[in-house]
């Protein structure tokens, strides 16, 4: 059953207090590595003891289908999944996949015997990828709500996203071992500025170049634009080592590296 609005509003309130207590912690501590934001429930299948069905528990399978790029297109998380969808991005289980899918990315960045002339490097996405959109997608419905671009864009110039610990200890250990840093987003051109601080204010201080969309891919899909920067950089010289991102469309397409990883993120889809 839907919530009124006011009962949502106190809810993203509460969820938002929660989740930026938890960045204090972990920022006061001086490893953010180290803290999680409170987790709500466990993610348990919801059956009853005597084996009757509970609303809700389709939206384990609808996740996993998301993320394994099964269910493709969808504009907005199902109206049911919508708690479900909120308690596992401010829950433990978010940060401990993106955890397991980020020392598995480092790995292999280790397997890799680096030329030493600047060239290997490393594609990130940004949005739910470096940056997290949480404080946001909180107050609106973690994508059960239709995606206002007015609403969103106001967001992103506030500029005050916050990193992704998992992905912010990647970024880190792979500048440890000589790898750079390439972020490569669908943002705009206009918003080059306030990605640029608000990417060094959370922690990732160098890079070697930042994408941005070019209105010269207005109308062109994600994977068309993000294929056509990548092979930009391979005839550039450069060796893409890895490549990271929240969408498939980050990773589908051509010049996709020697390999990529998918972060969890079912609050939304881009093609």
């Amino acid at each position: 059953m839907r919530h009124s609005t006011e009962q949502q509003n106190t809810m993203a309130s509460l969820i938002l207090q929660i989740f930026f207590l938890a960045v204090i912690l972990a920022t006061s501590q001086g490893s953010p590595l180290s803290y999680y934001p409170l987790q709500i429930h466990l993610l348990r299948s919801k059956w009853g003891s005597g084996g009757h069905h509970i609303p809700g528990m389709s939206c384990l399978s609808w996740r996993l289908a998301v993320e394994t790029n099964n269910v493709i297109g969808w504009s907005t998380v199902p109206e049911e999944c919508e708690d479900y969808v909120g308690h596992y991005m401010l829950g433990s289980q978010y940060r401990e996949d993106s955890a397991v899918i980020t020392d598995e990315a480092f790995a292999h960045a280790k397997t890799f015997k680096l030329a030493g002339d600047g060239k290997d490097i490393w594609v990130f996405d940004v949005d739910e990828t470096t940056l997290s959109n949480l404080p946001y997608y909180a107050k609106h419905g973690f994508g059960a709500e239709p995606y206002n671009s007015t609403a969103f864009n106001q967001w992103v110039f506030t500029g005050e996203a916050l990193a992704l610990p998992e992905s912010l200890k990647l970024y880190r250990n792979l500048l440890s071992i000589g790898i750079k840093v390439v972020f490569l987003t669908g943002r705009t051109e206009d918003q080059r500025a306030v990605t640029s601080n608000n990417l060094k204010d959370a922690g990732y201080h160098i890079w070697e170049k930042l994408i941005l969309k070019s209105s010269s891919y207005s109308g062109k899909t994600a994977v068309f634009y993000k294929s056509s920067e990548r092979a930009k950089l391979e005839k550039k010289g450069y060796r893409i080592i890895g490549n990271i991102g929240d969408q498939w469309s980050d990773l589908l397409g051509t010049s996709v590296g020697n390999r990529t990883f998918k972060l969890p993120d079912p609050m939304y889809y881009i093609s």
